[in-house]
């Protein structure tokens, strides 16, 4: 089969099997798994940060955060299509007993004057508003990517406000590859940023939480009461080295496959309309003779799987196992359809 449904679905390449297999290891609740740390080390200093702590996932670093930055009756403030909010099983109400104020902005982006807008002034009958909470590249957006210089506006009505900002990356190096960053900025804009190896990175397991000495020290206490705290689990984080080291750059491969395909499907009469692709998704509007769960079906016995977001909308995400003559083969099939 091949496999668009997420970019969680590669397989370790040999060179990262071999790599994870002569990996060092120690017990990393003890903080002596020297593989777990020398992960923790390499991407704070990518993003400019002090510190980092080792998740099994990325809804787990996510959830560390959130709870790290709020207490119990604050509030969150998000876009309403966000990881945090769809995709975390309601984590923001059952761990950090928080509620969630949802913004609607553009494939969810939010504006800093949307931000300004949801603030809660002092009034005892809302929460208080503790954390603004961003994702980039965003999943269900379509693989959308922030500008910058939104980022620098929005941290600075967060500083003007008091309020911690925190950015989900389950995808972020997408973004920074698409457009020519460089990492260490957003640990200039960002408190806490969530990085997740185990997407296009292609590691099998895996994400690191980034921030401050103090900020990571507190939610490294968390991750014990969430039970995250692993023993030798190095041969995990070589994988996430490995990826840093060999997987980034060949992001741009997989955005100009989602591109091309993006065009064959516009060309055929059941696609209404294609979110503009940036990066690796392609997220597909599909009317006429196909209905999406019948559209994905009908590629499933092709040998080809893919998403059905929503009755209408159908989601195709490259990665490193998707090869040029899978892609081939794919639209070979999409124009007999």
């Amino acid at each position: 089969m091949i496999d668009y449904r997420s970019d969680t679905v590669t397989r370790p390449t040999p060179g990262m099997l071999a790599f994870m297999e002569a990996a060092p290891v120690g017990d990393d609740v003890f903080g002596e798994d020297p593989s777990i740390n020398a992960l923790e080390r390499i991407t704070a200093a990518k993003f400019g940060m002090e510190a980092g702590l080792f998740c099994p996932s990325g809804t787990m670093t996510n959830q560390l955060a959130i709870k790290t930055h709020t207490q119990a009756g604050d509030e969150v403030i998000c876009d309403r299509l966000s990881h945090i909010y769809q995709y975390e099983g309601g984590g923001i109400a059952f761990n950090a007993g928080c509620s969630v104020q949802l913004l609607e902005g553009d494939r969810g982006r939010l504006t800093p004057n949307q931000i300004l807008a949801g603030i809660h002034s002092e009034d005892v009958h809302k929460p208080i508003t503790r954390l603004v909470s961003l994702e980039n590249t965003t999943n269900r957006g379509g693989g959308a990517c922030y500008d910058f210089e939104t980022f620098k506006e929005i941290k600075a009505v967060t500083l003007a406000h008091g309020l911690a900002l925190h950015l989900d990356g389950a995808r972020l190096f997408n973004a920074i590859v698409q457009k020519n960053e460089a990492p260490v900025l957003y640990g200039q804009v960002f408190d806490s940023i969530s990085i997740c190896f185990s997407k296009g990175l292609g590691a099998p397991v895996g994400s690191v939480l980034v921030g401050s000495k103090d900020f990571i020290k507190k939610a490294r206490r968390w991750r014990k009461v969430f039970g995250g705290g692993m023993r030798q689990a190095g041969y995990l984080a070589a994988a996430g080295i490995y990826a840093l080291e060999h997987h980034i750059e060949r992001l741009a491969e997989d955005h100009k496959n989602a591109l091309v395909l993006s065009e064959v499907l516009a060309s055929k009469d059941f696609v209404e309309s294609i979110l503009s692709v940036e990066t690796n998704i392609v997220i597909a509007t599909i009317g006429g003779k196909y209905t999406a769960a019948s559209f994905t079906s009908a590629l499933k016995e092709k040998g080809i799987l893919a998403i059905a977001m929503t009755p209408t909308q159908v989601r195709f995400v490259f990665h490193l196992d998707i090869t040029e003559a899978d892609l081939a083969k794919t639209i070979n099939i999409i124009h007999q359809l």
